[in-house]
């Protein structure tokens, strides 16, 4: 009963703030709520474990206005902590979930009774994973003698997840390795780099890489770019704001901030309440305030790269390359509620210098009908088509994950490859790909087989005569194309997003990323611009 009472309590308290805001609809719903968490309280049958159903009622709710509007109870707030400061205790490695293989899973057929389990997915360079010789690929066992079968990528997260210098024993499985390893290790707080990778890409032209916007990210932006301009001659500046999904207005603003003059509005906000008005200008004189500067985006580029990209589009400091950006351009503010609990709720909407809103999305119908408006998000300067919507063999092999489970194999295999960018595929090696295709039971069907498939059962369903049904079934086997043809007219890329995927497991991020650079079109048209200035 105590526990009910300290519910009733948190809700009670909400109810003032309501009453000053005049609110009759929403005392009215609070008022609800008590009286139907009362009842069960008092009649029903079995015992009820309230917090959990607090905490669904709120998550349900806030479902209900948009995607970003998310309560956190006291037991989570790890999460927005990290969010705002890019640094959590753990062993520093992305983890994943894969799906037990099995002959149905083999022949690209969903078997619903599959075993899951979780591996290490991605590593990163010098954290205590890497460190302690984790490899990409790992199937996780046990972690501190938990067995980890069928847990989910949370249990397994919050069991690597820690307080700082505490330890941990890992068990793992490893390709090509018969029995499990084991390793001991010491979490640290891991600090996720907001700018990622940066270099020179000429002898003019510098490159920084920036992933998200945390706290102090644009003194590491600075102190990059210093670098790149007072030890390495660099006159113009490629800035790649691709997947960025954005963080913390100000950080933005000071970026900007390096490319304008002081006293420039970047952005302002504007909601319903007059505390969620207000203009963000430049405060500092510029750094860098003449620097050629081309901006790179795409669909994921949202919220503060979205500020960062649009603000220096008006105020014709930079030019855009890409694609149209997400189009986030909502306010979320952080307010504490009882029991040491958070709710991140939008306040207000972002606009621009011209006064354009970066918003794409409506919310405010219900949220299953929200409707995404063309106009909304950053439009660039130089639209690029979107070459990852298409759908041949190379996005199959990406999508079944075939391309990092040949990566896990080939990573045992070669003790060493070439540098980043040098290194190259033969066609020995290719040929050795193929044959794991095999050995993996890999079929090739297209879109197009699938839909033809349909229209054939159809068919047979309906009032076609037989000359015609069996014309359409010659023509059948022409849409079930070899993989081994379908890989050779594709060659070129499949190559290089398969030596991007092995690339990684020897040089992890950085080595990627040096590799795809190689293979950027709209690096190249980057450099393009800068080179007519």
């Amino acid at each position: 009963m105590k526990r009910v009472i300290c519910i009733y309590a948190a809700l009670l308290s909400i109810a003032p703030v309501f009453a000053q805001s005049k609110s009759a609809r929403a005392e009215q719903s609070i008022v609800v709520f008590n009286d139907v968490l009362r009842h069960l309280d008092v009649s029903y049958v079995d015992t009820l474990p309230y917090e959990k159903l607090t905490e669904t009622a709120i998550n349900q709710m806030l479902r209900q206005v948009d995607p970003y509007t998310v309560y956190y109870p006291k037991d989570k707030d790890k999460e927005l902590k990290m969010m705002t400061t890019g640094k959590y205790g753990g062993i520093g490695s992305i983890v994943q979930q894969r799906e037990e293989k099995t002959d149905s899973t083999k022949s690209a057929k969903k078997d619903k009774k599959a075993s899951k389990y979780v591996i290490i997915s991605e590593p990163y360079e010098g954290k205590p994973a890497q460190k302690a010789g984790l490899m990409a690929g790992d199937r996780i066992l046990e972690i501190d003698g938990k067995k980890m079968a069928d847990k989910s990528v949370s249990e397994v997260s919050d069991l690597l997840r820690g307080t700082p210098h505490s330890t941990l024993t890992i068990k793992v499985q490893r390709y090509g390795t018969p029995e499990p390893l084991t390793y001991t290790l010491e979490r640290e707080e891991i600090k996720l780099p907001a700018v990622s990778y940066y270099s020179m890409l000429n002898d003019q032209v510098a490159y920084v890489s920036f992933n998200e916007f945390t706290e102090h990210s644009a003194d590491d932006v600075r102190k990059a770019l210093d670098e790149l301009v007072k030890q390495q001659g660099a006159q113009a500046l490629v800035f790649d704001l691709r997947d960025n999904g954005g963080g913390i207005i100000d950080e933005a603003v000071k970026i900007v901030n390096l490319f304008v003059k002081k006293g420039q509005t970047v952005v302002s906000t504007r909601g319903r309440s007059k505390q969620s008005e207000r203009i963000y200008c430049t405060t500092q004189e510029a750094t860098y305030p003449d620097m050629p500067l081309v901006l790179l985006v795409n669909k994921n580029s949202a919220s503060a790269s979205e500020i960062v990209a649009g603000s220096l589009q008006d105020l014709k400091r930079a030019t855009l390359i890409g694609e149209r950006t997400f189009g986030k351009g909502l306010v979320q503010s952080v307010r504490s509620v009882a029991f040491d609990g958070y709710v991140k709720l939008t306040t207000a909407k972002y606009y621009l210098p011209s006064g354009r809103c970066i918003q794409a999305i409506d919310y405010s119908k219900h949220q299953g009908k929200a409707e995404k408006d063309t106009t909304g998000g950053i439009l660039p300067d130089i639209l690029m088509p979107d070459s990852s919507r298409k759908v041949d063999i190379s996005y199959t092999l990406y999508t079944k994950q075939l391309f990092y489970d040949y990566a896990t194999r080939y990573r045992i295999k070669h003790e060493s490859i070439a540098p980043a960018k040098e290194f190259k595929l033969t066609d020995e090696d290719i040929e050795d790909f193929c044959a794991f295709l095999d050995e993996e039971g890999f079929t090739y069907e297209t879109e197009t087989s699938k839909f033809f498939s349909e229209m054939l059962e159809m068919a047979q369903h309906e009032d076609l005569d037989s000359t015609t049904i069996a014309s359409l079934k010659a023509f059948e086997p022409q849409l079930q194309p070899s993989f081994r043809e379908a890989i050779a007219r594709h060659k070129a890329e499949v190559s290089e997003m398969l030596e991007a995927e092995i690339i990684e497991r020897y040089y992890y991020q950085r080595g990627r990323t040096e590799y795809m650079l190689k293979h950027d079109r709209e690096l190249d048209k980057a450099l393009e611009v800068l080179g007519k200035r």
